[in-house]
């Protein structure tokens, strides 16, 4: 059975945004590992902390003016 973080516990995510960011937005962005994917597009992936920080990294990406194209939990089994 896969147990998913709850809302105050550190979680695994993988968020996809449209086009290549520049790595240097990497500490900005949670010190998340930022991958340039072969669709033209950047994965960050790591862990957040909690929703308050998943939020305020949701922010960051807005406020950057890049397409959010996907958020996803990862499992960690």
């Amino acid at each position: 059975m896969t147990r998913h973080a709850g809302p105050g516990e550190p979680a695994a995510y993988t968020l996809r945004v449209a086009g290549h960011l520049d790595p240097h937005w990497a500490p900005a962005l949670g010190g998340l590992a930022l991958t340039h994917d072969d669709d033209g597009a950047t994965s960050l992936s790591g862990v957040v902390a909690d929703q308050a920080e998943l939020h305020g990294l949701l922010a960051r990406i807005r406020d950057l003016g890049v397409t959010l194209l996907s958020v996803a939990i990862v499992d960690q089994t």
